[in-house]
């Protein structure tokens, strides 16, 4: 197992050194990068099929001690398990298709080789944090994917507005990136050591039900504390309300960066370390509730800004946004299990939608306003069915993936508000439930405008409309596959069975969902039929029908009579702006002061310059004494005896 798991992780590694420093052609470069993840997709798969159906003990082992302090052993090595081999498996599959789309994508771009290494370099670091063992390990996979991230939202680094989302993005990410690095000092300051399971088993222990005053007279419980910093760098990373600015601006990177970013890999990476974290996240009550009410905000209010976005993927963008916060309720209601079944769902119809956003715009000219397009479905067949698919999957339809996953995370939520009570789990139960509608809306809106109705585009691009190629439309139709069934084979053992005993913990009083309540798929799609979510998701796409189709008039009609609500959503809640005015904007007046007043005036002008000219001006002045006429060195010498006989008369 050690050797198959080296390899997994080491073969994208390979191909990213291979393609980005060494000068290859664009034919090696695809190819190496391509062939090694597909290597490691399918040593992922045998892996799966080793632990899951041929019953092989989960690995755990160090494989190299980097350090050691004291008692303290700072480590790298692979923890593979039940949860771990699902994410292994959905990146390196999203990750291959992304690889073989790129080919067609980026065939025209000159940083070819450049964006392949990019990308294979991000999936070692998305494997090296679902694989790691412990918080170092973590915590260097962690990094690297905000790194690469960093580098591929500015890969077209001569746009201004690419360096600017890449730079948005990267010190967002430091904000949470802070609370999680603290977060890993307090575990470690608790339990002194960095492995999981030596955490997870103290931990749970009892033995550290103690509090830590944070602020002067308050008792926090540290494992409060430990578990809210750590969200914290969930929030950075999976873009929750209010880290999530830096995600619709990532749009500025090529798009299948943008499929790679937000759907298997950098986003849900929050995610994940919250569900592997569940041993001590369920020692704290309160930090359940805070996770619960920051995706519930998530959940439906991101989802209301993709009703008003013209880009056809910001409407992605925000969608993936309002996803993440449904996973991330999934997580406050203690439905861990629910929150990566979304995850592993959500993987592969979202970046269906990506891609298949970016065919709509390599056969549109690279045009992305949706005002400019309409009546694609007779020149883009292909495209058009397996966006359908991925828009199905994404509003829940029944039978389609995302309808037992979502349909899932909202049965959790109501049972948390049964069992606990409170305004938090009632508040994200409804957040939820009409984030239903909410996303029907927007991506059938999406869907309409690009697909249906007039043809808004120029004669030019309309008379050079066709299907994209091979390389783009057969990634598509891979994942429109599982964007259909994998829903239907996975339900029983991740929800309702024994999948993931062992990776994941939950107590007995949160338990969201009992198996003796599951009788099979189809008895799941019927009790759906009869349930709020599936006529709140068609009443959303009654609503975009009649808006964009039927009377395409009406939305401006609308959006004038709502002229305050329209221009708040527009404005994306004044968080851009906020952020601007105080944040950059207050940094750069603060350092352009201290600029100004301490490096300009006190520094240069009055340390550094004000001596120099003080020493200038008395030199000016000794140098008018020394005029070289011997009756002036004579009249001072006199004026010299006088003083001095004047002293000693006195």
């Amino acid at each position: 197992m050690q050797n198959y798991a080296l390899a997994i992780v080491l073969a994208p590694l390979m191909g990213a050194i291979i393609a980005g420093l060494f000068k290859v052609s664009r034919t090696i470069a695809h190819s190496v990068t391509i062939g090694a993840v597909a290597m490691s997709f399918l040593l992922s798969v045998y892996v799966f099929i080793e632990i899951i159906f041929w019953g092989h003990e989960p690995f755990n082992e160090t494989l190299y001690t980097w350090l050691v302090a004291g008692n303290i052993r700072f480590e790298i090595g692979f923890m593979i398990d039940s949860l771990t081999t699902l994410m292994m498996v959905v990146v390196t599959f999203v990750s291959l298709m992304v690889h073989i789309y790129t080919i067609g994508y980026m065939q025209d771009d000159p940083g070819y080789q450049r964006f392949f290494s990019y990308i294979s370099l991000f999936t070692f670091a998305m494997l090296m944090l679902v694989m790691s063992n412990n918080f170092l390990q973590l915590f260097f996979g962690w990094e690297a994917v905000g790194l690469v991230s960093y580098l591929l939202i500015g890969f077209w680094f001569n746009k201004d507005t690419a360096i600017y989302a890449n730079l948005k993005a990267f010190l967002v990410n430091r904000v949470g990136d802070f609370g999680f690095v603290l977060g890993i000092a307090a575990v470690l300051m608790t339990f002194n050591s960095l492995n999981y399971v030596e955490v997870f088993n103290l931990a749970q222990s009892g033995e550290y039900e103690k509090t830590i005053s944070l602020f002067s007279g308050t008792e926090w419980s540290i494992m409060t504390v430990i578990c809210i910093l750590l969200f914290i760098g969930a929030m950075g990373k999976s873009a929750q309300f209010p880290l999530h600015v830096w995600l619709p601006d990532s749009m500025e990177g090529p798009t299948p960066i943008s499929a790679l970013i937000h759907a298997a890999t950098m986003v849900t990476a929050g995610i994940f370390m919250v569900a592997r974290m569940s041993p001590l996240f369920e020692l704290s009550e309160t930090a359940l509730s805070f996770v619960l009410v920051i995706g519930a905000i998530t959940a439906f209010f991101m989802g209301l800004l993709g009703i008003v976005q013209n880009d056809i993927k910001r409407v992605v963008a925000y969608s993936t946004l309002s996803q993440l916060g449904y996973m991330t309720v999934a997580l406050g209601a203690s439905a861990y299990a629910a929150g990566i079944f979304h995850l592993m769902t959500h993987a592969f119809f979202k970046a269906l939608l990506f891609l298949g956003a970016g065919s709509v715009i390599i056969a549109m000219h690279h045009e992305q306003d949706m005002r400019k397009m309409g009546g694609l479905k007779k020149y883009m067949p292909i495209t058009y069915w397996t966006v359908l698919i991925g828009s199905l999957a994404l509003i829940g339809f029944p039978g389609f993936a995302g309808f037992f996953s979502k349909d899932a995370i909202i049965e959790a939520a109501h049972h948390a508000y049964d069992i606990r009570g409170g305004w938090e789990a009632g508040f994200a139960y409804y957040a939820v439930l009409l984030g239903v509608f909410v996303t029907a809306l927007y991506t059938f809106r999406m869907f309409f405008l690009t697909f249906h109705g007039k043809e808004r585009m120029d004669e030019h691009t309309r008379k050079h409309l066709h299907e994209t190629p091979w390389v783009i439309t057969g990634p598509l139709i891979a994942l429109a596959i599982p964007s259909i069934i994998i829903g239907i084979l996975t339900i029983g053992p991740l929800l309702f069975g024994h999948y993931f005993d062992g990776a994941i913990f939950v107590t007995d009083k949160h338990k969201p969902f009992d198996p003796e309540h599951y009788h099979g798929v189809i008895n799941f799609i019927w009790h759906g039929l009869f349930q709020w979510p599936l006529a709140l998701a068609g009443a959303g796409v009654l609503t975009a029908y009649v808006l964009y189709i039927q009377r395409p008039e009406w939305p401006a009609m609308i959006a004038k009579r709502t002229d305050l609500a329209y221009r708040i959503l527009v404005d994306k809640y004044g968080f851009d702006r906020f952020n601007d005015w105080f944040f950059a904007g207050g940094t750069r007046k603060i350092g352009t002061g201290l600029w100004q007043i301490g490096d300009v005036k006190l520094i240069d002008g009055l340390l550094v310059n004000g001596s120099a000219n003080t020493v200038a001006w008395f030199s000016g002045v000794i140098r008018n004494v020394q005029t070289g006429l011997l009756y002036h060195y004579a009249f001072a010498m006199i004026i010299g005896l006088t003083v001095l006989l004047g002293v000693f008369v006195l």
